[in-house]
């Protein structure tokens, strides 16, 4: 049995055929009590009574939330613990998903459809920005990641409820659960999907939700593991250091030698901050466990 959640804003041209679409796999798989749920983000087009009408289980917000804020309550609303998500808009092959069932089967917590083709580099500046991104996280997981907010994906509800109080409401939602699977040890499968042409208009505001989600990489560096930010933070004051000395020592200046020693303690004292933190994040873990095993 699985929940299919599709969250949709303003996707009249495509959500009936996108459930449609999801039903035919469901009755291809041939699980009972299967379902399709539509959170619609409070569209102002008529999605919500196409998805109504297409037999789908349709959550409704009074006002636009965000795509993570409509997954969470999808997820919340559903039934099964297998949980599948996808776009309401045409770019993923849903027809896959019984693919990505079979690998989860196999053990994985989450497995995730890697996105590829001429589609999903579109412009050279979401290019640039997506390689920049990418890197960025998977220097946070320490690993490296086929796809880092690919929309089609399968995990448990179960699981991913525990992590919703650290799951961004906005588009950085799917970034967000794959560093939190990843940096609490959880096994995250990718298999390659081709991705398709958009049907209608993009909602991604490109410069806004890219900030957005260094803002998310940032706090679950903070939050996950701290002494990352603070190894490179404390590397380039060292490093910024040793030019003085450098420098000292080309000019014979008194001021950058001072200057160098500085930078080196101020270098020393930021590891040892990360070093508390790491205790800290430590010390928060241990309580969340202990908290669990009460429950």
């Amino acid at each position: 049995m699985i929940s299919i959640v599709i969250p949709a804003y303003n996707e009249e041209t495509v959500i009936a055929d996108t459930i449609k679409r999801c039903k035919a796999v469901i009755a291809q798989i041939g699980t009972a009590d299967s379902e399709v749920i539509v959170v619609d983000d409070c569209s102002k087009d008529n999605t919500k009574q196409l998805a109504i009408d297409a037999g789908a289980i349709v959550i409704s917000h009074p006002h636009n939330a965000g795509y993570g804020r409509s997954l969470k309550d999808g997820i919340r609303k559903a039934k099964n613990d297998t949980i599948i998500i996808t776009d309401a808009d045409g770019t993923y092959p849903i027809e896959r998903m019984p693919d990505l069932l079979n690998e989860y089967k196999i053990g994985f917590d989450m497995v995730v459809g890697a996105r590829q083709g001429k589609n999903y580099d579109e412009s050279f500046k979401k290019k640039i920005l997506r390689i920049i991104l990418k890197n960025m996280v998977q220097f946070t997981a320490g690993r490296k990641i086929d796809d880092i907010n690919s929309g089609l994906r399968i995990f448990s509800r179960s699981t991913i409820l525990k992590y919703f109080d650290t799951l961004c409401d906005t588009f950085s939602f799917t970034t967000s659960v794959t560093l939190a699977y990843m940096m609490t040890g959880k096994f995250v499968k990718y298999i390659p999907i081709e991705y398709h042409l958009r049907v209608g208009k993009t909602k991604v505001k490109l410069f806004k939700d890219t900030l957005r989600t260094l803002q998310y990489i940032v706090e679950a560096i903070l939050y996950y593991n701290p002494i990352k930010i603070f190894l490179v933070l404390s590397g380039l004051v060292f490093l910024f250091g040793l030019l003085n000395f450098g420098l000292a020592f080309l000019t014979h200046l008194t001021s950058t030698f001072w200057l160098g020693i500085g930078s080196v303690l101020l270098s020393a004292l930021i590891f040892a901050i990360g070093l508390v933190a790491v205790l800290l994040k430590q010390i928060l873990m241990n309580q969340r466990f202990k908290q669990d095993l009460e429950k």
